[in-house]
């Protein structure tokens, strides 16, 4: 988690950012160590202590150690390092540490802070992003208020259509910026992220680690959201209290899961004779595939979103295998700390403004108009943006439009 605003510069140096490191020197018996003195301060991200002011552990996921060095050319060691239970955050606002023992500093001691190498990686780039806070924050100080636009708007509804805004952005134009590495388990399913709006691509890695993409179903199978017992004749049978009785488990999905996915590619060797492509098709019409589905000409495996279990489900010869889910997010997941590029800044006010003033009465239909208008073109070349096209990329791509290809 990280601390940007578009009003803030850059004021961590190089030790900070790179390296997560940051040394102060304290007086003798002092207590606390404030890593953000000033507005915005050096250190961006916001520290998060194991446990709180009664030594009650409180999280694992704390991002930071606290060293006690002799000197100033010192290094941290596990032997000068403080133990988590003797200091906690006081204020996460100006990341001040407090030790729960006084005197921790002596005379001509420094205090060293170590960022976690997750907090680290998290603090690099955290530049080109503001928080949904911070633009919650300017838009209320650009454009609300005497002589601007709007007069009077509630913090409120500035932060409901600030969150419908980053929801439609994500939907349009922001680029898939989360993805999850999982393993496919024997059951064949994986959970579907918590906040997965729809998925961009899935694909499996080889032992090269190149990703190999999964194609969709399509209605080569499916995964049904009900499974009534039926009594034979189709009719769904009911329980003592009237509810229709539930199988636990799909018929259609076990018989997919047992598939042999050569039957389908065609890739069954010559002397199977359970594939549809057998030893007598293989010596009349060896190298020709006539009548094959293109779509299904493909060894990959195959995925379907399982809306019954809340799971992606994958064909059988996907079991064990390392994937990687790149998906579309609302881009609410952490509320006020989702971060938005800040090359799409001005299409997040134009689209709050916009939204603001179509449901606000003491707004004329011609400036609601004109903001519509304003927050269409912004948002197109917000698109732009971050379609993130190289001239140099495009022309090796185009280098390949003169090859030759035979059938």
């Amino acid at each position: 988690m990280t601390k940007t605003s578009a009003t803030i510069p850059i004021q961590e140096n190089d030790a900070v950012y790179y390296a997560g490191q940051m040394k102060l020197a304290l007086a003798a018996g002092q207590s606390k160590a404030t890593f953000n003195p000033g507005d915005g301060g050096p250190l961006n991200t916001v520290l998060i202590s194991n446990y709180n002011s009664a030594l009650v552990a409180v999280t694992d996921t704390a991002n930071f150690d606290i060293h006690i060095l002799a000197n100033q050319t010192a290094l941290p060691t596990l032997a000068n390092k403080v133990a988590a239970d003797k200091f906690y955050v006081e204020d996460s606002t100006n990341n001040t540490v407090n030790f729960l023992a006084n005197g921790v500093a002596g005379a001509g001691e420094f205090i060293f802070l170590q960022l976690t190498e997750r907090a680290v990686e998290n603090n690099w780039g955290s530049y080109s992003y503001l928080s949904l806070d911070d633009i919650i924050n300017n838009f209320l100080m650009a454009y609300i208020g005497d002589d601007k636009i709007l007069q009077k708007v509630k913090r409120t509804d500035v932060l409901f259509h600030a969150r419908r805004a980053m929801q439609e952005l994500s939907y349009d134009i922001l680029p898939s910026a989360k993805s999850i590495e999982s393993t496919i388990p024997i059951t064949l399913t994986v959970p579907l992220p918590i906040d997965y709006v729809n998925y961009v691509r899935l694909s499996w890695a080889d032992a090269q680690g190149v990703l190999r993409t999964i194609y969709p179903l399509n209605g080569l199978s499916g995964n049904p959201t009900e499974l009534p017992i039926d009594d034979g004749k189709g009719v769904p049978t009911q329980s003592s209290f009237g509810n229709n009785l539930e199988a636990a488990q799909s018929i259609i999905e076990s018989r997919w899961e047992k598939t042999n996915q050569s039957n389908i590619s065609g890739s069954s060797q010559s002397n199977d004779s359970n594939g549809i492509y057998d030893e007598v098709w293989w010596k009349q019409a060896y190298g020709q595939r006539y009548g094959l589905q293109p779509e299904l000409a493909q060894s990959n495996g195959y995925f379907s979103v399982n809306q019954r279990l809340g799971s992606f489900s994958f064909s059988s010869n996907l079991s064990q295998k390392v994937i990687m889910i790149n998906y579309i997010s609302d881009g609410l997941a952490v509320d006020l700390d989702s971060l938005v590029p800040k090359m799409i800044e001005e299409a997040m006010y134009a689209k709050i403004l916009s939204s603001i003033a179509y449901l606000s009465r003491n707004v004329d239909g011609n400036s609601k108009a004109l903001f519509k208008r304003d927050a269409y073109a912004k948002t197109r070349n917000a698109k732009i943006r971050l379609s993130n096209l190289k001239l140099d990329e495009i022309v090796q791509v185009f280098r390949g439009q003169s090859k030759w290809f035979k059938s």
